[in-house]
């Protein structure tokens, strides 16, 4: 928040225009973030969507019942 102070400060005194108050671009920023990440999970052949869900299906699911070997005879 300071350094915006001072870059606004600079800005009025060149005559230049000010910077973007922090936090405006933030939102933007993670969906790039997002689309990068789904995009090089296509490109190493993985799920692009669903995996948190995946995951936490996979990580909470019930356990299965055990299947015993036959018994040798």
């Amino acid at each position: 928040m300071q350094q915006h102070m001072i870059d606004s400060y600079r800005a009025a005194r060149l005559g230049t225009p000010r910077p973007p108050v922090p936090g405006t671009h933030d939102v933007a920023a993670l969906r790039e973030l997002r689309d990068y990440r789904r995009f090089e999970a296509v490109l190493a052949g993985r799920l692009a969507t669903g995996r948190l869900r995946a995951a936490l299906a996979h990580l909470f699911a019930p356990p299965r019942p055990r299947r015993h070997p036959p018994a040798c005879r």
